[in-house]
Parts: structure tokens; sequence; C-alpha cells
């Protein structure tokens, strides 16, 4: 992708700084504008109501305006704030979920950088965004940003060891820390799908096939988690602190934790579906192999990454809307009883597994 670019504009610096903004501006951004729609599309039929319906055919404009409503709001800043952090939180936010998609492989020619420590990069650069919550919520001065932030860094941070368990589990069964490596370790069919035991062969297959549904559905619990999603938005509970560590935020500020919640959803989202869904690869196999045109085939590959990627995205808002929020004590348990446990277990059965 990087030499395509280069070929075109025949500029290194120029072609570096449009492949940086190509997935934010192609991808991401109207991705964000129409999950914010498809929210509350979903939420409305799901409570027998139409939801949005005044701007634009069935509301469809909705986001735009809001966006457009948003930009043009005052800038709020109380005068007990310390404004420095105030105002550099949500950028730290912003660049830790978007910096996430800088590993991702869209397609075999659609890449960020297939660099050798892939997970590990995805692991370290989205902490960044429990910084930037921390300092949002203390710089604020105000208690329910404080303890929406101390809910979200305890929360954050207890979920990410079986979070981290789990990758580290497919890195045991793959061999590599490299997203572009895994994904092409799951070529060919479905039955490939690390979810489905991988590229294993014989009764070592079969013997993995429970252990990775059950590694698919703790990273998937965590994930949310990691995302602030109900049933595990503590740390933004509108009836118990109003909205939590962006209480104080207002116009494009308090846009921008919008837009990265939902930037994160889609990383994870993204990430499940390397680690267990043959990231970019068709299940069925390609059009473009059968009639012999290959520029086809990179085009197939983004739309199934897509289907896959949104389809979580999908289950992540259904189930928002389906389950009540979780207790502080409860979400805890969750974790540290049950998540960490079981995600340790599977680690040590894979690990004997692979060994046959």
């Amino acid at each position: 992708m990087y030499e395509f670019l280069i070929d075109i504009f025949g500029n290194q610096i120029l072609a570096f700084f449009v492949a940086a903004a190509l997935p934010l501006f192609l991808f991401i951004l109207p991705y964000a504008l129409f999950a914010v729609l498809a929210e509350r599309k979903v939420s409305a039929h799901m409570q027998d109501r139409l939801g949005p319906m005044r701007t634009g055919y069935h509301g469809i404009f909705q986001t735009v305006a809001d966006i457009l409503k948003l930009i043009q709001k005052e800038d709020i800043i109380a005068d007990s704030i310390d404004k420095r952090l105030f105002n550099f939180a949500p950028y730290l936010v912003f660049m830790g979920s978007f910096a996430a998609f800088a590993v991702i492989p869209f397609s075999s020619f659609f890449m960020g950088s297939s660099i050798d420590i892939g997970l590990f990069y995805f692991l370290a650069i989205s902490s960044l965004v429990v910084a930037g919550i921390l300092m949002g919520g203390w710089s604020s001065n105000n208690k329910y940003s404080l303890l929406g932030s101390m809910r979200s860094v305890s929360q954050i941070i207890s979920y990410e060891i079986p979070t981290a368990i789990v990758v580290l589990t497919m890195v045991m069964l793959t061999s590599s820390l490299n997203l572009d490596t895994i994904t092409n370790q799951q070529t060919a069919f479905f039955w490939n799908w690390n979810i489905l035991g991988g590229a294993s062969t014989g009764i070592a297959k079969f013997l993995l096939i429970p252990l990775m549904i059950g590694a698919f559905i703790i990273i998937f619990i965590s994930t949310l988690a990691e995302v602030n999603r109900t049933p595990f938005d503590i740390p933004e509970a509108e009836s118990e602190l109003v909205a939590g560590f962006f209480t104080e935020y207002s116009g494009m500020k308090f846009a921008m934790f919008f837009l990265a919640e939902y930037a994160n959803m889609l990383a994870v989202s993204f990430l499940i579906s390397v680690l267990f869904f043959g990231g970019y690869h068709s299940p069925i196999g390609y059009i473009g192999n059968s009639i012999g045109v290959d520029w086809l085939i990179p085009i197939e590959q983004i739309f199934w990454f897509a289907s896959k990627g949104l389809t979580l995205v999908i289950v992540q808002m259904w189930l928002r809307w389906t389950l009540p929020r979780l207790r502080v004590d409860q979400l805890m348990t969750l974790c540290w009883k049950y998540l960490i446990p079981y995600s340790i277990a599977i680690l040590l059965l894979v690990g004997l597994i692979t060994l046959i």
C-alpha cells in the first residue's frame, strides 16, 4: 500500500500522510457516524418505537446534524478545573483509540503497518485511553467525574488481565504476534479459523474447538468491559454519576470522547475477528480467484473484514439494550472469580495440546 502511494505521488512524506489519513477519513469516521445512527435505530426498534425520523429519509442525517451542532457549541471551561489536563485528556483518548488501527490488516493490500509485535502494540497503545479517562475525570474538579474515572480505571485494568491471557493463548497457538501472519494462518475456508481449531489437524483440532469457543467468549466479555459498554457502563452511569468522567465536557471535546468509544468498539471487534474468525479472509473462497480477476480479491477481503467487525459491533449494541447494568461488586466478581481463572485454565490446556 505504502509503495503504491509513493508511485502515485512520487514523494515519500506525502505518501506517508495520505496512508495515515486514509483509514481515518475513508472508513473510521464514516463508520462512527453510521454506528451512532445504527445504535439509535437498534435501541428504538427494540423498544418498539421509531427513533430519529425527521432529518432526512428515516432520519439518516441525524448524526451529521448532531456533529454540526457540536462543532458550533460553546466550549465551556469552569474556572476551578486544571485547564491543561482537562484540554489534553480528550485528545489523548482520541489518539489512543485511533492509533490502535495502525496495525490492523484490512486486506492483503491495505494495512497500516505489518510489524512483528502488532498484538503487543495494540494492547499497549489502547492503554492510553485509560490515562486519558483518569486525566479528564481528575482535572474536572467534580466528584462525579472523579468517581467515574476511578471506576473506569479499576474496571479496565481488571479486565485487561483476562484479555491479555486470551491474547497470550492465541500467541501460543499461532506462534506469532504479527496480526497479518495470524490472519494468513487462517486462509482458505472457514474450518481453518482459530475458533474451529485453526490449521491444526487430527485429534488436536477437535480438542481445541471447545477451548477456542471459551477463549472467544472470555475476550468478547472482557473487551466489552474495556470499552465501557453495557452491562459494564458503571463509569458513566447516568442514574448515579450524571455522565461520569466527561460530565464537565461540552462541544467537540465531548464529541471526541463519544467518537473514541465507537472507534474502540470497532477496534476490539476487528481484533477478535483477526484472532478467531480469519481476519480479512473469506469463509468460502474468492470470486476473484474463480474468474481470474486478481484486483477483485482485496476488495472482497475488505468486505469480509468489515462484515465480521460490524457484526460484532451490532452484537455489542444488542447487548446494551438487552442487559441491565452490573453493580461494582458484581463486575469485579465476574472478572476475578470467573474470567481470570477460566482464561488461565484455557491457556494451560492449549499449551498442553500444542505439545501433542
